[in-house]
């Protein structure tokens, strides 16, 4: 699906004539964005708009990194978006060509935070059209901002798990820390390399349009916390791991050390039913009489209520 802005207003469906006459107006500045690209979709970026068939690559394979590369008249950048659903974290890859003119950008899934950038710019069209370099800043903001929520909500679950750990823990738990601190590394790894792209953005824009080198620091700025945040979710990850083990650990001691108590107040009664179990003639003449029985049971209450104050003295118990 493809979906044309320009200083007149947005278009859906737009054919691929209607973009060859704005790319012969030289003065005519638009955002093409292109959904789920198909075969016409490809051919309008390499026979129409002349793209290098690398960039065209990089769209049909995905799994690229965040870059920012330079070609023949345009400028071609790869920017991910972080989402979060039901705990699991996936990432959207968007490609974005970038001309003095014209802002082209291609995605294979659909782009939610593209709804709200739509309306902004269908109320002052003429305002927002007006630069490339200003469109690709919107586009690339509202990108940026939406791996936020994804941050905020990740950070959520990581405080409700450590709580449950606290409380019970299981090796539910154990799996679902494991797989965050995986999708933790992953998004480290993407905002690195996509801090270093905006960066680079930056520092282009320096040398060629003063002007939105304010807007691009903004969204680098954005990069900047959270690529800090994503390394407060691991150190937060490792400290809900550490409660995890602590817990089982102290799990571990309390069974332990029941069991321990148990083992310690049978030893007497062990040693006592042995040493007046043995057949000697002298001790079992002498141990018939219900004294004999009284005697040996008190002995045994005795050893056991001395153990309890014992370990209870000790604070064993």
């Amino acid at each position: 699906m493809r979906t044309l802005f320009t200083a007149d207003g947005h278009k859906r469906e737009v054919a691929a004539s209607a973009v060859q006459e704005l790319l012969a107006t030289s003065h005519a500045i638009f955002w093409l964005d292109i959904q789920a690209p198909d075969d016409d979709d490809y051919r309008l970026l390499s026979d129409t708009f002349k793209f290098h068939q690398l960039t065209i690559e990089d769209v049909k394979h995905q799994n690229q990194r965040p870059k920012l590369d330079g070609y023949d008249g345009y400028a071609f950048a790869v920017v991910f978006v972080i989402a979060l659903a039901r705990e699991e974290v996936s990432f959207r890859e968007h490609h974005l060509y970038i001309a003095p003119n014209y802002l082209v950008s291609v995605h294979l899934q659909p782009e939610p935070s593209f709804d709200q950038l739509n309306e902004r710019i269908a109320e002052s069209p003429e305002n927002v059209c007006r630069k490339t370099s200003f469109l690709t800043y919107l586009v690339m903001d509202s990108l940026v901002d939406t791996t936020f929520v994804a941050l905020e909500t990740l950070d959520e679950h990581v405080d409700k798990l450590q709580d449950e750990v606290l409380r019970d823990a299981n090796s539910a738990q154990l799996a679902l820390l494991q797989e965050m601190k995986h999708s933790a590394v992953e998004m480290r790894r993407v905002l690195g390399a996509q801090r270093d792209m905006f960066q680079r953005l930056v520092t282009l824009s320096l040398e060629a349009d003063r002007e939105t080198t304010a807007y691009y620091r903004d969204v680098y700025d954005h990069i900047i916390r959270q690529y800090e945040t994503v390394d407060s979710l691991r150190d937060l990850l490792t400290g809900a791991m550490d409660v995890y083990l602590s817990t089982v650990s102290n799990r571990l001691n309390m069974t332990v050390k029941a069991l321990t108590v148990v083992a310690s107040l049978f030893l007497p009664l062990t040693f006592l039913t042995g040493f007046f179990g043995m057949n000697f003639g002298w001790l079992v003449a002498r141990i018939g009489t219900p004294y004999a029985f009284a005697i040996g049971l008190s002995l045994m209450a005795i050893s056991i209520l001395t153990q309890l104050f014992f370990f209870r003295r000790r604070r064993w118990i």
